[in-house]
């Protein structure tokens, strides 16, 4: 395939890179905000980008370090992977070393390196996060999707990945593990986590498990899998969710002392790439990750916000006979249509794509197909990010509710308006189109 630049002479396009389209989220992101700058009311229920501010003392140590021009360390500054280890021993338990965190430029980064250094299938349990696969078809390698279903509310079972581990028992594989679910907003429980960690360790599987919305969890109850499986576990976190600075674009990497070699080849490969990541952000992130009563407070409220958006948007669909799994943690929903397939495609919708294209046109809300997360393209499921409202006013709200019951109707109304009005205007839609 060729591609014309003008007077710039024909280019060959790569392989691995040809027939992607850009990520989903950004994409539908970038079309919400067209639209309302066309003049439309748009929800933007597409991209999951926290709502809540940067946490102050996060802020201030930004503003402190603004003048930090230095190139850093290729693995990252000393402090700041010292104070992301000594968090996943106050949170987690896990004993990690400073030498054992690799900081980049997003986690996202990081997982695309992790994929170019090892040389195994990646395994994927779908639904998925959107930039799993194609970062793996990028790179050139094989992906095996490993398929869940909403009677085990879409999470990854034990016998399954026993299953395909034992066709091939020595064929090297990453596999991973995101939860609270991107897109599902399920979690594992402690003893899902150990039946995994025990087939993992047979088959000596390494596990990436992205933990980026472990601190979201609504009860601040996550566990990691580390805890049971130490010594195959890569722990991947950041500052996009939990701190509210996806635009800051940091990620790091914990790694067992077992995979050391493999936090050395990215390095490497950090090395040629990307050289450091910015000064100033990884200074104001030992400030994120060192936690503290303020911190801890900021992320009491979030939680307590998402736990009742998540908990509204799950009853109204499910009053609506949608079938969806009751959000755990993040601000994520992954309703299923399916009830309603025979009367979708009696108006010609036969693809998930083709239903959020119909519910964007008639209703303004702009969320993304089950598709886009590794499901059939006929399966009627799709992902809600409520995350549409001014984060910063319903934590200040927030402060004047009784901080031990949880948020009424009349907050959600008021606070998170449009991300309410979203989902009453999907569930109108279903009643006005399709029930009965």
């Amino acid at each position: 395939m060729k591609i014309k630049r003008n007077n710039i002479p024909d280019i060959h396009l790569n392989l691995n890179v040809r027939g992607l389209r850009p990520s989903a989220t950004l994409a539908i992101n970038e079309l919400s905000t067209k639209l309302r700058q066309q003049g439309k009311h748009i929800y933007k229920l597409g991209l999951g980008q926290s709502p809540f501010p940067v946490p102050r003392p996060v802020v201030e140590a930004l503003k402190v370090n603004a003048f930090q021009k230095d190139y850093l360390p290729v693995n990252g500054l000393p402090q700041l992977r010292s104070a992301v280890a000594e968090w996943h021993y106050k949170r987690q338990g896990l004993d990690f070393r400073a030498d054992d965190i690799l900081i980049g430029p997003g986690s996202k980064e990081l997982m695309f390196m992790l994929q170019l250094v090892y040389y195994g299938d990646l395994v994927i349990p779908t639904p998925s996060w959107v930039s799993y696969a194609p970062q793996a078809h990028i790179i050139g390698r094989h992906v095996r999707w490993l398929q869940t279903n909403a009677e085990n509310n879409w999470m990854l079972m034990p016998e399954e990945l026993e299953k395909l581990c034992s066709q091939d028992k020595d064929r090297p594989r990453l596999v991973i593990l995101n939860y609270p679910s991107n897109p599902t907003g399920r979690t594992y429980s402690i003893q899902q986590l150990k039946a995994l960690a025990k087939v993992a360790r047979e088959f000596k599987v390494i596990l990436l498990s992205d933990e980026i919305y472990g601190e979201l969890h609504h009860q601040g109850k996550h566990i990691s899998i580390a805890r049971y499986y130490p010594e195959g576990t890569i722990v991947s976190t950041g500052l996009s969710k939990w701190c509210g600075a996806g635009g800051w674009r940091l990620g790091a990497f914990a790694f067992p002392q077992s995979l050391n070699w493999l936090c050395e080849a990215m390095a490497v490969v950090a090395s040629e790439t990307y050289t450091s990541t910015s000064a100033p952000i990884q200074f104001a992130a030992v400030r994120a990750f060192k936690g503290g009563t303020e911190i801890e407070h900021y992320l009491a409220k979030c939680r307590r916000i998402l736990s009742a958006i998540g908990k509204y948007a799950f009853e109204s669909l499910k009053q609506a006979e949608i079938r969806v799994a009751k959000p755990q943690g993040g601000f994520y929903l992954f309703p299923d249509f399916s009830p309603y397939k025979e009367k979708l495609n009696k108006r010609k919708i036969y693809t998930s794509e083709e239903l959020c294209g119909m519910l964007l046109e008639s209703t303004g809300v702009a969320m993304l197909p089950g598709s886009h997360f590794g499901r059939p393209p006929e399966e009627m499921t799709a992902r809600i990010a409520y995350v549409d409202f001014d984060g910063a006013r319903a934590l200040e709200a927030a402060e004047q509710y009784d901080p031990t019951k949880p948020l009424d109707e009349t907050f959600l109304e008021i606070y998170t308006t449009n991300t309410v009005t979203a989902i009453d205007l999907m569930v109108s839609w279903i009643h006005d189109y399709f029930a009965g």
